[in-house]
């Protein structure tokens, strides 16, 4: 097929990038890589535009945007980054949704996996090293920080929080020894099978996850971006979206 992944603003491919002849360019959370991939493709195998994916930690993506990054369509992990590319007045009045939800949870190595009857279980001097995003910054960090203050833990734990760089940093920390669980969100966890679910936290007890979306204003092709935001709400997409465990929320606002 022929979506692609850039490497100028993140990613798998050629430094330099498109022009706005090639094609649309879509800034999207590193938590969404694998859906949106295979998002992308049936958007083109019904038609519609060629798609090119830059994906990495939401708060860059944001900060990219806002310096004028070569961008279309922007879908972020959370309303926060968002919320700052649109005070920046770097979106497209109008077009923001609310995308879609996720839910998170605590991984360890597969090999020496044990459930946890709650996340108090973390306490265990086993859990030496626990990984999570950046909790100032990258979305999934400040979820977890969101969920562990709620609880009781957020000091408790402090000591042993090991921030990165995104959600797949502390999914690899995990596989690769570095940490002896993290935070993340289910989601990402499904897609290895180095590591396992030991704790997933409830719905009605975690943070509001938050994935919005919207059209970038210096877009050149606002129609063809409308397009594809429109089509991410589509019965094809949130198919693919719900396959790979995401919580698809009711479509408000924009496009």
């Amino acid at each position: 097929m022929a979506v692609v992944c850039l490497a100028g603003l993140v990613a798998c491919g050629g430094p330099d990038a498109p022009s706005r002849d090639g094609p649309l360019v879509v800034s999207a959370a590193m938590s969404l890589r694998q859906v949106m991939v295979d998002i992308g493709q049936a958007y083109e195998a019904a038609g519609g535009e060629r798609v090119a994916f830059n994906f990495g930690p939401s708060n860059s993506l944001a900060r990219q945007i806002i310096e004028g990054g070569p961008v279309d369509v922007f879908v972020s992990a959370d309303e926060a980054q968002m919320g700052a590319a649109e005070a920046a007045g770097a979106l497209l009045a109008g077009t923001r949704i609310v995308l879609l939800s996720n839910q998170i949870a605590v991984i360890v190595p597969a090999d020496r996996a044990r459930r946890l009857a709650s996340v108090r279980d973390l306490i265990d001097p086993g859990f030496a090293r626990i990984a999570v995003g950046d909790p100032d910054a990258v979305p999934v960090g400040v979820y977890a920080r969101q969920y562990l203050e709620s609880v009781g833990l957020w000091a408790a734990l402090g000591p042993r929080l090991v921030p990165v760089t995104s959600v797949r940093a502390a999914v690899g920390a995990v596989e690769n020894g570095g940490a002896d669980a993290a935070i993340v969100y289910r989601t990402d966890a499904r897609l290895s099978s180095i590591v396992a679910i030991a704790f997933e936290v409830p719905l009605d007890a975690g943070p509001a996850i938050r994935y919005p979306a919207a059209v970038v204003r210096a877009t050149k092709r606002p129609e063809a971006a409308r397009a594809f935001l429109r089509y991410l709400g589509q019965p094809a997409a949130r198919t693919l979206f719900e396959q790979q465990g995401f919580l698809v929320v009711e479509r408000t606002g924009g496009g």
